[in-house]
């Protein structure tokens, strides 16, 4: 059987012949018999027969004409059916007009009856076909459907609900739709009814034995989203979201191909930094733009937003082959020979490396990356912590100062602000590094500070999602702790506007809208992924990692903020502080990472940032005065 069914499928249009010639006998024979009272053709054998060749040729020669059997029946719409119908009749005249000329006479009610018995037949047996082929796409076989709820009904839920019809193989079943549309409620997309408003969500899933809610609401801002996320997830059931309909549009793919799972982007309740990207072609646009850490998250997605800003060359800069390798192909996947660049394997502390790179390459822009950045890690490793966070952002620092580089950007962070950890303070000290060369430089450098970057590598997210995934547990350090969050292409667009605003000297900072409590973010995953967070999924406190706090700030005490052009971007007031004595403690500091002596490191730390907080007490050894470091 089922080869007779593939056979079928795949000449499909000889079958639909083959039918329509069964059909439009049968036509034939029940006018003709009707005619004589009789199902029996004893006596008429020879009359119907001579009749029988005329009516084949007639039909065959019309519908072939009609193209009838080019169609795809099971996409059928009202004026294909009107097509069959017309076919039909001209079939009946072309048939009459044939016996009539070759003498063959019949009486005028059969002739009658055959029109109206043969149009009778052609559109039953398609309709027929057509409502068969739509229940199979709605009730295929071993593909059982989860109960929709969507929430939207807009645009984007009709084009769901289209794409739900036409597809044999989707995973949907819509139930019902919600709207804060008064004037929607009680109405029907596509036979489903809109039930009731978005607060009505909880009850809604209870009363229609939800199992899949579908956010279809592509134009709506971030704030109205995570408000509507909030009460899907007091349901515990899977939601999963719709991309915007306009780049559904213009990329010519299906909706449901693209329907994805709840991101943490969508919980930030924010609306997203937009890159200003006249401003910052003015300065990247034929010039020459190194990143170093270019193979990391933030590094890479800097490469590439700078490969559409029309740099004259490229240079990716990173330790690790891997990375780069993987940026590399990526870059000429989607530039091919439009963009000029190049990977370099280097490290920045490795002074000799960084002094060839700049004397052959003539680089204009810089956009510093490269940092060791996990917490934990550098808390026990701190000398490689101050090597490379410090000492190699020196080396950087004064290679762009010795080739006159325009525009140094450094990549800060939120943990440089009070810091309780050595990565903190190490990227602190670069922060100060940085100003502090401003002020005796050609070159204009600038740090920009940021919070967590969501699905960066080091990031809790990508964790939380691999344990849900697991199972659970979903480990949190602390039931308070409270952090910000930015996604990295937000990140990487800050970075690059901050350039194009910098003046020198200044650390940007981004307003990332409320801060988000780790231990609520954990909880709206797992339920959003459809489960009970501490009944299916558990949650469990590891307590604070070593340098954690609970909280990050983006803003020293002493500094105050002004405001930029970019209503999402302000800059802090420099702190001032003492240069010589500064010089003076980081040539103690790389005396201390030389020798790998981490308690020294630890007090040292301390002593050039005051608001580092560690176990260590204060050191108080210094260099004679005479010693420039930083030059």
């Amino acid at each position: 059987m089922d080869k007779l069914y593939n056979w079928m499928r795949k000449y499909r249009k000889y079958s639909l012949l083959f039918s329509d010639f069964l059909l439009w006998n049968l036509s034939f024979y029940l006018a003709f018999a009707s005619d004589l009272n009789s199902f029996s053709l004893l006596g008429n054998k020879q009359e119907f027969m001579r009749s029988f060749a005329v009516l084949n040729i007639s039909f065959g020669v019309v519908f072939g004409f009609f193209k009838l059997y080019d169609k795809l029946w099971r996409y059928a719409d009202i004026v294909d059916f009107f097509y069959v119908e017309m076919a039909t009749i001209i079939a009946n005249l072309v048939f009459f007009a044939v016996t009539y000329f070759v003498d063959i006479k019949h009486q005028l009610r059969i002739y009658v009856l055959l029109m109206l018995i043969s149009s009778f037949f052609m559109f039953i047996f398609r309709l027929i076909y057509r409502v068969n082929k739509i229940l199979e796409r709605k009730n295929p076989t071993n593909c059982p459907k989860k109960r929709l709820l969507i929430v939207g009904a807009g645009e984007s839920a009709v084009s769901v609900m289209r794409e739900i019809s036409k597809s044999r193989d989707n995973e949907y079943k819509p139930i019902c739709m919600v709207d804060d549309d008064k004037a929607k409620i009680g109405r029907r997309v596509s036979r489903v009814k809109v039930v009731g408003t978005t607060n009505e969500i909880p009850k809604m899933c209870e009363k229609y034995d939800i199992e899949l809610i579908l956010f279809a609401i592509s134009s709506i801002d971030s704030a109205g989203r995570k408000r509507i996320l909030d009460i899907c997830s007091k349901v515990n059931l899977e939601v999963r979201i719709i991309p915007n309909i306009y780049d559904l549009v213009t990329a010519n793919i299906s909706v449901t191909s693209k329907i994805r799972k709840v991101e943490v982007e969508d919980l930030l309740g924010r609306e997203p930094i937009v890159l200003d990207t006249k401003q910052c072609r003015e300065y990247v646009a034929e010039q020459t733009v190194l990143v170093t850490g270019g193979g990391g998250s933030i590094g890479g997605e800097l490469c590439r937003q700078i490969g559409n800003l029309g740099p004259k060359k490229l240079i990716i800069f990173d330790i690790y082959e891997n990375n780069a390798y993987k940026i590399q192909q990526e870059l000429r996947r989607n530039h091919g020979e439009k963009l000029n660049f190049e990977v370099q394997i280097g490290s920045i502390r490795d002074n000799e490396k960084l002094e060839n790179l700049f004397a052959e390459k003539k680089i204009d822009v810089i956009f510093h990356a490269a940092a060791h950045k996990h917490v934990p890690l550098m808390e026990t490793n701190p000398e490689e912590a101050v090597k490379n966070n410090i000492f190699g952002t020196l080396n950087l620092v004064r290679v762009a100062d010795k080739y006159r580089v325009k525009k140094f950007v450094q990549i800060s962070t939120d943990k440089a602000v009070n810091p309780t950890n050595v990565m903190g303070a190490t990227k602190r000290i670069c922060e100060m590094i940085i100003q502090s060369v401003n002020d005796i430089s050609e070159t204009e450098y600038v740090a920009v500070r940021f919070g967590n970057v969501l699905g960066s590598n080091g990031s809790v997210i990508p964790l939380f999602k691999e344990q849900i995934k697991n199972g659970g547990p979903v480990t949190v350090t602390h039931s308070e702790i409270i952090r910000y969050f930015m996604t990295i292409p937000e990140a990487v667009s800050l970075v690059l506007t901050a350039g194009g605003i910098a003046q020198g000297g200044e650390i940007f900072v981004l307003d990332m809208g409320e801060p988000v409590k780790i231990k609520d973010l954990a909880e709206n995953l797992i339920r959003l992924s459809g489960f009970v967070p501490n009944e299916d999924i558990k949650i469990e406190y590891t307590g604070l990692r070593p340098g954690e706090k609970l909280y990050e700030e983006l803003l020293l005490d002493e500094e105050g903020v002004r405001k930029t052009q970019n209503k999402k971007i302000y800059i802090g007031k420099p702190i001032e502080f003492n240069r010589e004595k500064f010089e003076e403690d980081l040539s103690l500091l790389y005396k201390f990472s030389k020798k790998n002596d981490k308690q020294k490191i630890e007090k040292q730390l301390r002593e050039m940032v005051p608001n580092f907080r560690v176990r260590a007490g204060k050191h108080k050894g210094l260099l004679p005065k005479q010693h420039s470091f930083l030059r």
